[in-house]
């Protein structure tokens, strides 16, 4: 297995920051326990907006540096969560952000959402075929919340982990693997609500003067579809924190709250969900798992 450790989990994101407030406890828990976490990074999030008025020059519509600038924040998140393995897609730049959905950013040349499927699968299949992770996680089909980046990172993931067991495909790619289990980002409902409770209950934030909405959280589930959940330490909740702060163009941090470009409060998550869709659950039915990792037996 090339040296890698015994467990390896991989994740597949559609910008830098996603990897933060989805699995920023996750990702810092398995590092710490000396899980090879390896995360791909889609595009380079070149059509966000930029919350630091002095650092406004970077985005699309000026400059278009937004780009090679979150290259630098997601290093630094990186390296808040222990994390030294990380590749873009096809490798820095492949594929571009493609903007909302129904901006004609979307139609631009080589922009993610306008990618072949199959085309931006063969680089996610060299990854796999490398790594050999027995956990995927990755987004629900409509990519959480419905943005273009998001569905066509599913997409890939999805595509990448079905060829890489392909026993005919690519075989210039490496040897074929077949990944155990498979998951997607969720949030239970409850947890959702109880979140936006305790900020309402905490009022009157100077950083934050207004909520967001239960709605704006990605990929809320009803509690009983939600088969995982993993709970980090002090040491793993304030490294997604400050991982989450390296992203400064994008997020602000005023744990256990933050927001992004809209100045909208949401709740930073301590504890971090997933929907089991593919693989053996390792705990009994009806029972949450606490380990990405359990059952996976090699």
């Amino acid at each position: 297995m090339n040296g890698l450790p015994a467990r390896r989990l991989l994740l597949v994101h559609a910008h830098p920051d996603d990897e933060s407030i989805n699995n920023g406890v996750t990702m810092a828990k398995y590092a710490a326990e000396g899980a090879h976490v390896a995360l791909v990074t889609c595009t380079l999030g070149e059509e966000g907006e930029v919350i630091p008025a002095a650092l406004a020059h970077l985005t699309a519509d000026r400059e278009d540096a937004l780009g090679a600038h979150r290259v630098g924040e997601l290093a630094a998140a990186m390296a808040e969560l222990g994390v030294t393995d990380h590749r873009f897609l096809g490798g820095p730049g492949r594929f571009r952000d493609s903007g909302m959905m129904g901006t004609e950013q979307n139609r631009r040349p080589g922009a993610f959402w306008s990618a072949d499927v199959d085309e931006a699968a063969a680089y996610l299949v060299e990854v796999i075929r490398e790594l050999r992770p027995q956990v995927l996680v990755t987004y629900d089909p409509d990519g959480g919340y419905g943005h273009p980046d998001h569905i066509q990172a599913h997409r890939v993931a999805v595509r990448a982990a079905e060829l890489a067991e392909e026993a005919s495909y690519r075989r210039d790619l490496g040897e074929p693997h077949r990944i155990s289990k498979v998951y997607w980002n969720r949030v239970p409902r409850s947890v959702v609500e109880e979140g936006f409770a305790a900020l309402r209950a905490a009022g009157g934030m100077a950083a934050f003067p207004q909520p967001a909405a239960p709605e704006d959280v990605p990929g809320v589930i009803a509690d009983r579809r939600v088969t995982t959940e993993i709970e980090g330490d002090e040491a793993s909740v304030a490294a997604k924190a400050a991982a989450m702060r390296a992203h400064a163009t994008q997020i602000v941090v005023d744990r256990p709250f933050f927001a992004l470009s809209n100045n909208l409060a949401q709740p930073l998550f301590a504890r971090e969900y997933y929907e089991l869709v593919a693989g053996e659950p390792g705990a009994p039915a009806g029972e949450r798992e606490h380990d990405l990792f359990a059952g996976v037996t090699a």
